[in-house]
Parts: structure tokens; C-alpha cells; sequence
């Protein structure tokens, strides 16, 4: 892939507020929920251009579209679990159609950006995800992971954390929470050679925001993994979920990059930084309670022993 730099005009927070409300309060998400701070801050990004969302079943959809009201200010489709980035595909396909057409202006553009959360990323909607990326459509396909099918009943997904209860993956005699490790879904996108990847968290409004206008200005498609705490199933004071999304990144368990074009930039923490234990992060959260019990120390132990192994190859797939 040849590599680029992407440029985009740095985020003036001031003059973003005074746009439009693309998202809108009123919803029904829980107090504390990471997600619908991710997907006001992705409308504010994007609202230079006329934008038309997609989003899975799921609880950002849930939340924000109980009829007969709306959150959205913009065009929304709903989809199913598995094909919201096949139908945000072929919405694209007939924009591109009827500007061949001469049915819209050639100069004419629309942001597509397609939501889902880990159930409907991670796991169900992979292969739609894989294939519209596969396709190259110029739409932006952004996760919010909360780690579990929240809005289901907190069942485990390819996202959850080893040791993490869930209510399919519950504490017992024999099983301490999750035994399996998540999956590494920014690598798997990036294995498809698109043109640009990022992982953000909405603690960081400006970082996520000037990653959404690079993933828009790409001529192709874009993929981005956002950092979304869950109140509910997590197990932690509404209030924290900002502190939570700062020591996940500080940890090293949720690293701050971007990959533009194959060039992979770490972006928070500096590849120099000393990693925080992330022993005191999951101490806040209750699904991870039981790995302070006598006889898990072996756990807590191994939870680490993955984040610096991890942090660790990261660190050897930057090129600068």
C-alpha cells in the first residue's frame, strides 16, 4: 500500500459547538454511558458535509429511536445485528450510481458512517463488515465497545476481557469470569489494507474528532474502535466513566493509535511511557471483583503479563 499523510483542519472545540446538533440529548442510554459521548462527538466531526448513518440493533439504536422520537438529526437507517455495513455499502454504491447518472452534482458529498457495537462488530456483523471493507466503499464503520452484548442481557462477545463475568460466562467454583482473551479487531481491519484505522476513546474529544475527519477523507473505506464505558454492565458509578476511559489507555489495555495507509502511529501512551498496572482499573469495575478473591492472583497476574505482551508487539508495528 503506498503510504500518504492524511490532512485534515485541527478540531476548534469552540466553533464545533456552535454548529447544528446532529445528536441530540433527550435519549434513553444509562447515565455514564461512553457511547452516546462517542457518537455526539463523531456528528460534530463530521458535520461539514451532509451525513447519513446506519447502525445496527444494538444499544446505541435502542436507546436513541423509540418510536415515535429520535436522537438523530441526520438521515438514519436501522439494521439488523448483522448488515448494518452491508446496507451503508450499498447506500454508498447508489450515491456513486446516480452522480454517474447525472441525477446528483458530481461535486456532491455525504459522510456514510455506520455504527455498531462489539456484538454487531466483533461477532455477528463481521462478515458484512469484512466484505464492505474487502469492497473499498467510501464509508467510515466506527465500534463502540463496551465489551459484552449490553443491550441482550450482558452476554459475553469476542470483545470481552479475559476474566470478566458476564451472564454466559458467570463467576463460579469452576470458572473465574472469561477464560478467553479478545479479539484484536483493529489488527483484523487493518489486514485488509484499507486506507486508514484508528482506535480512540471519548475522554479524548479532540483525538477522536481529528481521527473521524482523517477516516472521512480517505478515498475509501475507514474503521474506527472507540472506547465505550457501560455503567450497567461494567459495575461502576456513572460519574467514573471518564476516569475509567483515561487509566484504560494510560494501562495500556485500550492504546491510542492510528494506522494511515499501513503507517502505524501509536498516538497515547508515548512508546516511551512506563505503562500504569491495571490492577487499581479493574478494582473500580465489579465484573472483574472476583479477581481479588484468594486464588485468582494467578489471573490478575496473567491479565498483565497479556497487556504488556500486547503493548509490547504494538510497539514493533510502528514505522516511526
Amino acid at each position: 500500500m503506498e503510504q500518504k499523510e492524511i490532512q485534515v483542519q485541527p478540531v476548534d472545540l469552540k466553533k464545533l459547538t456552535e454548529k447544528p446538533t446532529l445528536f441530540t440529548g433527550g435519549h434513553r442510554a444509562c447515565a455514564g454511558c461512553g457511547m452516546t459521548i462517542m457518537a455526539r462527538q463523531v456528528l460534530l466531526a463530521a458535520s461539514d458535509n451532509p451525513v447519513v448513518v446506519g447502525c445496527a440493533t444494538g444499544c446505541l439504536e435502542v436507546t436513541t429511536t423509540i418510536y415515535p422520537y429520535t436522537a438523530w438529526n441526520v438521515p438514519f437507517i436501522h439494521n439488523a445485528f448483522e448488515n448494518a455495513a452491508a446496507t451503508v455499502s450499498g447506500v454508498e454504491t447508489a450515491f456513486r450510481a446516480l452522480k454517474k447518472k447525472g441525477r446528483i452534482p458530481p461535486d456532491k458529498k455525504i459522510n456514510f458512517i455506520t455504527f455498531g457495537g462489539d456484538g454487531g462488530t466483533y461477532d455477528i456483523g463481521i462478515q458484512s463488515l469484512s466484505g464492505a471493507m474487502e469492497r473499498g466503499h467510501r464509508m467510515l464503520y466506527i465500534c463502540y465497545d463496551n465489551g459484552a452484548y449490553m443491550n441482550t442481557g450482558i452476554q459475553r462477545s469476542g470483545a470481552t476481557p479475559r476474566g470478566a463475568h458476564t451472564t454466559t460466562c458467570p463467576v463460579g467454583t469452576i470458572v473465574p469470569g472469561k477464560p478467553q482473551k479478545r479479539k484484536d479487531l483493529a489488527a483484523i481491519m487493518s489486514a485488509h489494507n484499507i486506507p486508514y484505522v484508528a482506535t480512540a476513546s471519548p475522554h479524548q474529544p479532540r483525538d477522536l474528532m481529528k481521527k473521524v475527519r482523517k477516516a472521512l477523507a480517505v478515498d475509501g473505506p475507514s474503521f474506527m474502535l472507540v472506547f465505550s464505558p457501560c455503567r450497567l454492565g461494567w459495575a461502576f458509578p456513572p460519574e467514573q466513566a471518564m476516569e475509567l476511559s483515561r487509566e484504560a489507555v494510560s494501562s495500556g489495555f485500550w492504546p491510542l493509535y492510528e494506522v494511515e495507509y499501513g503507517k502505524l502511529i501509536i498516538n497515547e501512551p508515548s512508546k516511551d511511557a512506563n505503562l500504569a498496572p491495571i490492577k487499581p482499573w479493574l478494582e473500580k469495575q465489579g465484573r472483574f471483583k472476583h479477581l481479588f478473591q484468594k486464588g485468582n492472583e494467578g489471573l490478575l497476574n496473567q491479565i498483565q503479563e497479556d497487556i504488556n505482551h500486547e503493548w509490547e508487539s504494538l510497539k514493533k508495528r510502528t514505522t516511526m
